[in-house]
């Protein structure tokens, strides 16, 4: 694997992918840019028309750069998307940038993007290709590590933990036995961190948002929509900025036990 993530002063983040395809750049380039080859292994259908692109789902966007056959760039709604292709040897060194805005959601990115190379190389091999959601749910993981994706912040006594998962939030939600949680009693223990003492749930929403007190402040766990068919967990946790380290331990240990 050769990724790396650069977080921008603008917010935004860019992940950057290197391989080398043993397909000269005018083949690749014919992959990376004509609609029926894009067909083979690109996330969404694809109309071009001028510098308009026109995609399945989502924005539409524009093309930004088109230098054949080394550089095609172009845009997904707010996003930027750059194929830059090098001779190496017989062979191309692709290089892509993803530019966007949601840091979080940078090994979801970067796990379909590998997964959708991969596809385009069985593509230009010509020979099929099959895609495994729980080897691409493994990968989403390893590249949580890989690029280094913190998801905890700290602001006074408030703790924010944001974390991408690969399971959609119902999921989430059986697997921490919410539907046993009762206002007024204690959360159910999936819910719970080492050192963090609970108190009585104070609100519930099925397969939203569970509250409940501490002796210190409260604790919310949010599930959202995130990137890709995952839940996005927010973890909001006031009054003990200490117990930071138990709650990276605790979403990791739910992160690791969905993809299980």
């Amino acid at each position: 694997m050769n990724e790396t993530l650069t977080l921008h002063p603008d917010g935004r983040t860019t992940v950057r992918m290197q391989r080398r395809l043993p397909h000269p750049p005018e083949k690749v380039w014919r992959a990376i840019t004509q609609p029926e080859h894009l067909a083979a292994w690109f996330p969404a259908e694809v109309t071009i028309d001028g510098d308009r692109i026109t995609y399945s789902f989502g924005p539409d966007g524009r093309i930004t750069h088109h230098d054949p056959p080394r550089v095609f760039a172009h845009t997904w709604g707010e996003d930027h998307l750059r194929w830059e292709l090098q001779p190496d040897g017989h062979g191309t060194l692709l290089t892509f940038t993803h530019t966007f805005t949601d840091r979080h959601g940078a090994a979801s990115f970067t796990s379909g993007w590998h997964t959708c190379i991969a596809a385009m190389l069985a593509h230009l091999d010509g020979r099929p290709f099959h895609h495994d959601p729980a080897a691409m749910a493994r990968l989403h993981e390893d590249y949580i590590h890989i690029l280094g994706l913190d998801p905890a912040t700290v602001d006074g006594d408030t703790l924010r933990l944001e974390r991408q998962l690969t399971r959609p939030a119902d999921d989430v939600w059986h697997h921490l036995n919410g539907d046993q949680a009762t206002i007024g009693h204690p959360p159910p223990a999936p819910f719970t961190a080492t050192g963090v003492q609970p108190g009585p749930v104070t609100r519930t929403e099925t397969g939203k948002i569970l509250e409940y007190d501490t002796p210190d402040g409260t604790v919310r766990w949010e599930l959202t929509q995130g990137t890709g068919q995952g839940a996005r967990l927010i973890l909001t946790c006031t009054g003990d900025p200490a117990a930071l380290p138990a709650w990276r331990v605790r979403v990791e240990e739910l992160a690791a036990a969905l993809v299980g």
